[in-house]
């Protein structure tokens, strides 16, 4: 995520990426306002009743001197006060319904937009979550997003205070004394430059602090994780990182006490520059009055016009911002949009079909495929796997057999020829038809933080206790599960962290069988495993493959000898099919992979 700048400042990334301002952007923002108008037009009305009660105080405050002291009217004097509190009192009131207001329109626009947000990630092919960083999306989706309340309750709503405070204030400078209100006027810039000069020093030093303080933040996850700790142990490194934690930790300390620094003395600065504003307005009412005997002109009012200048001063500041919160603004949705921009590319076809897909054939007709455009993978895969058989493809690292299976459940869609189930091409099926049909038990179990039976629920959210522990049954997991105190209610952690691999490949079988798909696809499952967790898997494989047509990747040979074909996939190509006792007859690719698993090569063999 970009790191923004204080107000007033743009990044050099900012300023790089500046958004383009065109109608369609902007017309595309105000739909998300659009129906809240209501709202806003509420909103709207307080602001300037806001704006309106806020000039009344000044104005009181010059009755109070001109008629209420000079007069010597204790009674004027106490109804002033009264009038003056009451009137601070409901401006007080004014601003709370305001950020009510606010904080209302942006949360639902905020619940809007994450709801569509997440429900176009929902349909967003596999393809974009293995290209995009997990923490982008992530921040795009709560950072982003959460970032537009800021931009309705903050910079919209700032605009338009503003602009109504600066309107009313200087109508009612003008109004009472068109020589001070010039006077007034021009005292402004004496406040904003050095507000903008002290704000660059502080930018500076802010960015030089922040960088400090992300490479101590990336020292401490580094060296304090789980893994990171574990290897400064192992290497003996704890002295070396700590001396390098020291250093860096005192260059932020320096930094960070510049930065305070450099604040106290723009305060100070700020200080007097706020005193000298009023003694020129008094100087110059002064002199009108004495020198020059100015009509019209009391105390009360210099007084009053005092007040209302110092009321000025912030809202022209934040004005002079508005081009910096405008770009951000527009920045923020730009990288909202974008996302929802991204073409879905693999969706239902406007008429699907769902086929029974009993005595259904697999069939891969000449299928193409790359993950980019100028590196092809897959050049001719053709093979027909029958209805009920168990196929298995086997073939070196990075050949593409997982990506030959993912084309089934449409993760990946071909990009010439095609892949059918009982003569239908799978990107004529309606989507989630065709994944309901689909188990898939992959290499790395992924599990939710939650309890067993939630992740088996998964599957089926509708499933009965006896279909649960008929599934943990067949997938040899159920007398595990029930052993441990809390059984089938038993947290296994992020990812599954609090099992074994063994637990949870079974956990993901057991899962799979009480889905009961019409196809099976296995990739990889047991590879990763003991001999003795393999053994047991491998028994639960064989209850979920049964009267199921099968797709099976195998690093080890050994798990797939007794499939029906074997696929044997080199150079984006199937290069061999036959059974286990075939291939090794005809030589080959099959031949090579299970002598070098099995020990087997002679010399001078290829």
């Amino acid at each position: 995520m970009q790191r923004l700048g204080p107000r007033g400042f743009l990044t050099d990334a900012e300023k790089e990426n500046l958004p383009t301002v065109t109608w369609a952007l902007v017309k595309r923002i105000l739909g998300y306002l659009a129906p809240y108008w209501k709202q806003f037009v509420l909103v709207f009305i307080t602001i300037l009743l806001s704006a309106g009660l806020g000039l009344l105080p000044s104005i009181i405050t010059g009755r109070i001197v001109d008629e209420a002291l000079v007069g010597e009217s204790m009674q004027l004097l106490i109804r002033l006060l009264l009038m003056a509190l009451a009137t601070l009192t409901a401006s007080q009131l004014v601003t709370i319904v305001t950020g009510y207001l606010n904080a209302w329109i942006s949360q639902h626009i905020i619940f809007d937009m994450k709801n569509q947000m997440y429900g176009h990630l929902q349909r967003m092919s596999h393809g974009f979550f293995t290209s995009e960083r997990q923490g982008d999306i992530i921040t795009r989706m709560n950072t982003d997003v959460s970032g537009v309340s800021s931009v309705i309750s903050g910079t919209l709503s700032s605009i338009l205070s503003n602009v109504a405070t600066v309107v009313t204030t200087l109508v009612a400078l003008f109004g009472m004394n068109w020589k001070m209100a010039i006077i007034g006027v021009l005292v402004i810039p004496l406040l904003i430059l050095p507000t903008r000069s002290a704000g660059r020093t502080r930018w500076k030093l802010l960015s030089e602090s922040q960088a400090k303080n992300d490479e101590l933040n990336q020292l401490i996850n580094e060296t304090l994780s789980v893994s990171g700790s574990m290897l400064t142990k192992l290497f003996t490194r704890e002295q070396a990182e700590y001396d390098r934690f020291v250093k860096v930790n005192g260059e932020v300390t320096k930094l960070a006490l510049k930065e305070q620094l450099s604040g106290r003395w723009f305060r100070f600065v700020m200080g007097i520059f706020t005193q000298i504003g009023p003694l020129l307005i008094y100087f110059a009412g002064g002199w009108l009055i004495i020198a020059r005997g100015e009509a019209g002109l009391t105390v009360g009012a210099i007084t009053a016009m005092v007040a209302l200048v110092n009321r000025l001063y912030r809202p022209v500041e934040s004005l002079l911002n508005i081009q910096v919160d405008f770009t951000r603004s527009l920045a923020l949705f730009t990288r909202i949009f974008d996302y929802f921009d991204r073409e879905i590319t693999i969706q239902s076809p406007e008429k699907p079909v769902r086929p029974d897909l009993r005595g259904a054939d697999i069939r891969y007709e000449h299928v193409r495929f790359g993950y980019t455009p100028d590196n092809e993978l897959l050049h001719d895969i053709d093979f027909t796997v029958k209805s009920g058989e168990m196929a298995a493809i086997v073939g070196p690292s990075g050949s593409g057999k997982s990506t030959v299976i993912n084309f089934l459940p449409r993760l990946w869609d071909v990009w010439g020829g095609r892949v059918t189930i009982g003569g239908v091409d799978v990107r004529d099926f309606d989507l989630t038809y065709l994944r309901s049909q689909i188990g898939f038990v992959t290499q790395d179990t992924y599990l939710f933080n939650g309890t067993i039976r939630d992740n088996l629920l998964y599957a089926k959210p509708d499933a009965t206790d006896q279909e649960i522990e008929a599934a943990c049954k067949a997938a040899s997991i159920h007398e595990f599960i029930s052993s441990q105190p809390d059984g089938y209610l038993t947290q296994v952690g992020n990812r599954g962290l609090k099992l074994s691999g063994g637990e949870k490949q079974r956990i993901s079988i057991a899962r799979v069988i009480l889905k009961d798909p019409k196809i099976l696809l296995l990739d990889e499952a047991t590879s990763a495993l003991d001999s003795i967790s393999e053994s047991a898997i491998q028994d639960a494989l064989e209850v979920l493959m049964k009267d199921r047509t099968s797709i099976v990747i195998a690093h080890r040979l050994s798990t797939i000898m007794a499939a029906d074909r074997i696929l044997a996939l080199s150079n984006g190509v199937i290069a061999q099919s036959g059974t286990h006792e075939q291939l090794l007859e005809q030589g080959g690719v099959y031949k090579q992979l299970f002598d070098t698993q099995f020990g087997c090569i002679d010399d001078g063999e290829e």
